[in-house]
């Protein structure tokens, strides 16, 4: 007899019983329609060959499933200490939500972190704190090549593409931005009416699609990017080179995602899947990718122009810096994403093992700046799991001059970390393009508690400064910021790594920089 067979013989059987109970009597009818449906779905479970639990276990298997199925809600709300959760433990993100809403993100009795633990890092303060000055300070953007410079805060909206966002979203998100004085980074997604809506200040970011600057054949349209860099809202462009949560991958969007709407944004066919390469067209080499960038400045009208990579071959960014010292040019910013960054989906692999984290990132790009005189002329941005006051101090000290967020923007948004992002099925209206759900996102709401998070943020970053008697991010100095090795010892940063002085690779590079100063080659990517 065939599986359907089987099926429909339970079912025949269990119609019987369903008759004979409301034969006898009327009360019995619910408990048979239960029999019969456990009865027909454990046939039907002893039948079919894709799960083995459920040919050994018919009914009783499914309850398995949906453990594993409601099992990332279970480990976050009833299992995980509230300092060890990850992506992002529950003491960080309840510092989110509470600032988001204004009210006090403050605990009592003390820290439930093992300070002793190895790999505990902290702050150090002074003996004579400063004032909190009133003014938040900014970061001046915009190097000797750049005619109109923008000045950066020094927390800011990381890059999430309209397609990935919903519409909800970008708008609360850049309502914010304009509310508050901060920059939004579109993402590679292209410029969207969400973006310019509100009228907050934009970075346009620029991936290998050349998403809302492309030709027909998927090639750089100089013509229209320097049409949409134009705009008033634009601040600054930015060409994405790789990113922290997969590196060296590019995108697939599916052909049933692209309406009419997305269409437009990104200069693609509705309806057609649109393939994102793992490389960009406009470059092959160091040199290349620095007159690109030139260029990127020029079409844009003397706007800062830079890159964002998360950083791999330190030989390679060597190639990089020598193509701006032969070229006579360099990037106004550097954006380095670490590979704790976020992404909306990403093979588990590349998540996990590769790139550089944030901290080595950051130290690897700082150094060969500084080591070939370029630092004073490209500022740096951090991006990757930033949401605190202490984040953001942390990252300064290791060498960078902002920084940017995006998951931590996502929760003043709402997100709970459901961990959806791919599946359209955002509870909260933040990452999906299904209008049902994103309706559940009020723009008037989010938009205030986006702009409350940063304010607090920074703030807190400012308050933390004055702590350590550091009146200014530039005063920030690596021995500010230890870590513990083991239970009995601590090196501060300035111990523990290596930092170049200025020019020091132009004039001799140490023995641990020598072998990749001397093979990086400005005409070749060389691993």
């Amino acid at each position: 007899m065939t599986r359907v067979g089987v099926v429909v013989v339970a079912l025949l059987a269990g119609l019987g019983a369903v008759v004979a109970a409301v034969w006898v009597s009327p009360w019995w009818w619910p408990a048979a329609v239960l029999l019969v449906w456990a009865g027909a779905l454990g046939a039907w479970d002893v039948v079919q060959r894709r799960h083995s639990v459920l040919r050994n276990y018919p009914v009783l298997g499914h309850a398995r499933f949906l453990l594993e199925r409601i099992r990332p809600e279970l480990q976050q709300y009833f299992i995980e200490r509230n300092f060890d959760g990850r992506p992002f433990d529950r003491d960080v993100r309840s510092i989110v939500y509470e600032r988001a809403k204004g009210t006090d993100a403050e605990q009592p009795y003390g820290t439930e972190r093992d300070v002793y633990r190895a790999g505990y890092e902290f702050l150090v303060p002074s003996m004579a704190p400063c004032a909190v000055p009133e003014e938040l300070p900014r970061v001046r953007v915009g190097g000797p090549d750049c005619s109109r410079p923008y000045d950066m805060a020094l927390l800011n909206v990381s890059a999430m593409s309209f397609g990935s966002l919903s519409s909800q979203a970008v708008l609360a998100l850049n309502g914010a931005a304009a509310a508050g004085g901060f920059a939004h980074d579109t993402g590679e997604g292209g410029l969207s009416e969400y973006h310019l809506q509100p009228g907050g200040d934009l970075i346009w970011e620029i991936g290998t699609g050349y998403f809302g600057c492309r030709t027909d054949g998927g090639d750089f349209d100089a013509a229209e990017f320097a049409d949409k860099a134009a705009h008033d809202h634009v601040k600054c462009v930015s060409l994405k080179l790789s990113q922290g949560a997969k590196p060296g991958i590019g995108g697939v969007l599916p052909g049933a995602k692209v309406d009419a709407q997305i269409a437009r944004v990104r200069d693609v066919p509705v309806g057609r899947t649109v393939i994102s390469p793992p490389y960009h067209r406009v470059f092959a080499t160091p040199r290349e990718l620095v007159r690109f960038v030139a260029r990127m400045r020029e079409l844009s009208g003397g706007k800062p122009a830079g890159f964002k990579l998360c950083v791999g071959s330190r030989r390679q960014f060597l190639a990089v810096c020598k193509a701006m010292l032969e070229e006579g040019t360099a990037p106004d910013f550097i954006v380095v994403d670490g590979a704790e960054g976020g992404t909306g989906a990403a093979p588990l692999e590349f998540a996990d093992h590769v790139g550089a984290p944030l901290t080595e990132g950051l130290l690897t790009v700082h150094n060969a700046l500084v080591g070939t005189g370029l630092r004073d002329r490209v500022r740096i941005g951090a991006s990757g799991k930033i949401a605190t006051g202490t984040d953001l101090v942390k990252r300064m000290v290791q060498g960078a001059d902002y920084g940017n967020a995006a998951r931590a923007m996502m929760f003043a948004l709402g997100c709970i970390q459901a961990q959806r992002c791919h599946t359209n099925t955002c509870p909260t209206g933040v990452t999906t393009q299904d209008p049902r759900r994103a309706r559940a996102l009020d723009v008037r709401d989010k938009t205030p508690r986006v702009q409350r998070f940063q304010e607090a943020t920074v703030a807190s970053a400012v308050q933390i400064m004055a702590a350590m008697g550091v009146t200014d991010p530039a005063q920030l100095r690596p021995h500010l910021l230890r870590r513990r090795i083991d239970p009995c010892t601590e090196r501060s940063y300035e111990e523990l790594y290596e930092w170049l002085a200025p020019g020091q690779l132009l004039d001799e590079a140490p023995a641990s920089w020598a072998a990749d100063w001397k093979a990086a080659n400005p005409d070749h990517f060389t691993v």
